[in-house]
């Protein structure tokens, strides 16, 4: 090579790379999906889509409990709005169950596995007892409290088998003995059907096939090996079908699926056909909050497991997409909170919580659009009822705890929590540069668990 004028060797120059493509900025769409995608990516992403997502269901849960429960009120002589107010107050005491769950410790959640799952056993135990459990249409799942209160046992024996089997399946995995098909399913197993037991006593199919649900989420997440996990869906298939021919209404139930007409046969399917009136006569738009002529006496249970066709009714198909969004997101987030976590116990129970709620919304939603049975099991966090909307706020509590458990998001919080009585790093009169809010996504990558990007 020549040398150069100066008599110096020529400097080699590192070769520039080409820059990366940059989005244009003529396309609006591009533009759009980058925003969106970081904003998906932030470390609380999942935190607010936990807690804005269950928020919003609950006021639209209670807005359309109100306007469904109405006319149900005032053909039982009761004030107009009597079970609003009954949810209201379920809504307030659950508000602070999630308060607390989101604001305990793991070990506190873990420490609460076993007393929680005695004190379901026990009442629902407490249920067969004559004089102590009460049947409402047929089934013997309630505790009369005193006046017009109940409570129904198997709904909190779905957060306690959720706890404890987190717990459970965590405790074993720390020893290494998920290896062993043995002490996969024992004693895991065994007790989640004794609480199926205790449920079929009282002729709950729908909780059951919850509780069921909420018992494979927790062996798939566990790793169960494909023939185990066949082998005990199968046992569970058979003995469902058993149960579903024992018993004439469940085969009513059965028939009922794609019928267009009350009485088109033996079975008589006015439940079905008037919440496909329902949500067929909503429109787009829906027909106006209030408005709906199924609840007038025609749609039974308009308030409880058929409030979905209500909300179709008078919100239109945009109302209930909205629902579905929202339970949607909801899920989503469960998955990614259990997907980026490293401890054992968060991430059973999270994925178990994702699945008692996604099971549950999709039964309830299934069965009102016709594609699925009627399994009788309420809206997670819509549907009226008490008793079903406060372990399902705690399990909310839940996730809201382990989404600010992330290592990200909790560096985030911590950026973003205003210290009262103190000046910032950074204010006037200190020798220190300026805090850089912007830079917030850079300062806490660094602390990502794990799948962050």
């Amino acid at each position: 090579m020549p040398d150069s004028r100066t008599g110096r060797p020529p400097v080699q120059r590192a070769v520039r790379r080409p820059a990366p493509p940059r989005p244009s900025r003529d396309n609006p769409v591009r533009q759009l999906y980058a925003r969106v995608n970081r904003a998906w990516d932030r470390p609380l992403t999942a935190y607010y889509l936990i807690l804005g997502g269950s928020l919003l269901i609950t006021v639209l849960g209670l807005v359309m409990v109100y306007s469904a429960s109405q006319i149900t009120a005032l053909q039982m002589s009761l004030p107009g709005s009597y079970f609003f107010r009954k949810q209201l107050l379920a809504a307030a005491i659950g508000t602070g169950l999630l308060l607390a769950a989101s604001r305990m410790p793991v070990k506190l959640h873990r420490a609460l596995a076993y007393p929680l799952l005695a004190a379901a056993v026990f009442l629902m135990a407490l249920v067969q007892v004559p004089g102590i459990g009460v049947a409402v249409n047929g089934n013997q799942n309630w505790i009369a409290l005193g006046g017009s209160f109940q409570i129904q046992p198997s709904e909190f024996g779905k957060l306690a088998l959720v706890l404890w089997g987190a717990d459970l399946i965590a405790r074993k995995q720390d020893k290494k003995l998920l290896t062993q098909w043995k002490h996969m399913l024992v004693p895991l197993v065994p007790v989640a059907f004794m609480l199926l037991g205790l449920i079929m006593l009282g002729g709950d199919m729908g909780t059951a096939i919850i509780l069921s649900a909420i018992l494979f989420g927790l062996l798939w997440l566990a790793g169960a090996p494909t023939r185990l996990f066949v082998g005990v869906l199968s046992f569970a298939g058979v003995i469902g079908v058993f149960l579903i021919k024992s018993s004439e209404n469940r085969m009513a139930r059965l028939q009922c699926l794609g019928a267009t007409e009350p009485q088109a046969g033996p079975v008589d399917c006015w439940q079905a056909v008037h919440g496909i009136y329902a949500l067929a006569s909503g429109g787009i738009f829906g027909s106006g909050l209030g408005a709906s002529v199924e609840k007038w006496g025609q749609l039974p249970e308009a308030h409880t497991d058929f409030i979905f066709a209500v909300t179709g009714e008078e919100l239109g198909l945009a109302g209930t997409l909205s629902v579905l969004a929202l339970f949607a997101a909801l899920g989503y987030a469960g998955i990614r909170v259990a997907g980026r976590t490293e401890e054992p116990f968060v991430r059973y129970a999270a994925g178990g919580v994702t699945t008692w709620i996604t099971a549950q919304a999709v039964i309830n939603i299934g069965a009102v659009l016709g594609l699925l049975p009627i399994a009788g099991v309420p809206l997670p966090l819509f549907s009226y009822g008490g008793s079903a909307l406060l372990p399902t706020m705690f399990a909310i509590g839940l996730l809201i705890a382990f989404a600010r458990d992330e290592p990200a998001a909790r560096a985030a919080l911590s950026m973003r929590q205003p210290r009262f009585g103190r000046k910032r790093a950074g204010g006037a009169g200190s020798g220190r540069a300026p805090r850089r809010w912007n830079t917030m996504r850079r300062r806490a990558s660094a602390a990502r668990s794990s799948g962050e990007r």
